[in-house]
């Protein structure tokens, strides 16, 4: 039921604590084992989305050393597990500002003077997609702020509308001038307007550069290097996969038929049909300009540097 990679980890942690919160520990081996078991759980129910991983196997590394230590009980233990979901949702937050002003930045590094900016975004990518503020609809936000954000088209994002339903929200709700597309009216916009730049999510980057993130996303990227437009991908570090080399390692979610057949409980779709409805596609790094991240902009050969030294090599 949640989308977002950051908003998946976050509503998926949460939850687990929503549940322990209330119950009594007396034997830390069983709370360690209740929360291993269930975030284990969590992370095989949404498995393109790297968030979710990584935010479990921090947890379980707190709760097997807290198990460990003979100074630490049952309740401190389940206090300071509580403690570390409650931090990661604050940190979320910070990190997606910082990722709405480096983007921002990155954008406006291509343009000349006090000229405004046209953005075309996909999926959802905003409040209601991480735990605040957003990632690239954070970059939008912060373009917004500094008033250099001249419009911005938002596709519906077929098959489950966020882009109509959610992002078109969001840009309304805040104010901001927008226009929602079809999906299928991204090449005749660029051909038809001066788009400075494309910027999306991700839900998972591996080590080259490859991105998965909402089916749509590849299509767009190949127009927009037709048309020499700008394509940023905008997400938390923690959406970066450093054990795997490429996209071809990310599986891919599929989802129900019934999302493609029918809208609520109205089928729009010939009886006998089929249906094939993956999630995601990859987006090869060779069509991106740069990965956004709170440590900085990063294009996509930089992340392989990162991992052999640890250092931020922002791209500009």
């Amino acid at each position: 039921m949640v989308r977002g990679a950051p908003a998946i980890a976050i509503v998926g942690c949460l939850s687990l604590a929503v549940e322990i919160q209330p119950e009594v520990f007396t034997d830390k081996k069983i709370l360690r084992q209740e929360v291993e078991g269930k975030l284990n759980y969590l992370v095989s129910a949404r498995p393109t989305a790297v968030n979710m991983k990584l935010a479990a196997d921090e947890l379980i590394s707190l709760v097997n050393a807290l198990d460990k230590d003979e100074l630490v009980s049952a309740e401190q233990m389940k206090k300071k597990f509580l403690g570390a979901i409650e931090t990661m949702l604050e940190k979320d937050i910070a990190d997606n500002r910082a990722i709405g002003d480096a983007g921002a930045n990155a954008v406006l590094s291509h343009c000349s003077g006090d000229s405004m900016v046209r953005i075309l975004t996909h999926c959802n990518t905003g409040t209601l997609a991480t735990a605040g503020y957003g990632t690239a609809l954070g970059v939008i936000r912060s373009l917004h702020s500094l008033g250099r954000l001249e419009h911005v088209y938002c596709t519906e994002t077929r098959p489950y509308n966020q882009g109509a339903r959610l992002t078109a929200y969001e840009l309304v709700h805040d104010k901001i001038p927008a226009t929602l597309v079809c999906d299928s009216m991204v090449s005749a916009l660029m051909r038809a307007r001066s788009i400075t730049a494309v910027v999306v999510g991700a839900d998972r980057v591996a080590t080259n550069g490859d991105t998965a993130n909402k089916i749509g996303t590849y299509q767009i990227a190949v127009v927009a290097k037709h048309h020499g437009v700008l394509f940023y991908v905008a997400a938390p570090f923690t959406s970066i996969d450093f054990s795997i080399p490429s996209g071809e390692h990310i599986v891919i979610e599929e989802r129900p038929e019934r999302e493609m057949s029918h809208v609520a409980d109205h089928r729009i779709a010939a009886p006998g049909i089929n249906c094939w409805n993956p999630a995601f596609d990859v987006t090869p790094a060779n069509l991106i300009t740069g990965i956004i991240t709170e440590k900085g902009v990063f294009s996509p050969s930089e992340l392989a540097k990162h991992l052999k030294t640890g250092s931020d090599y922002p791209h500009s």
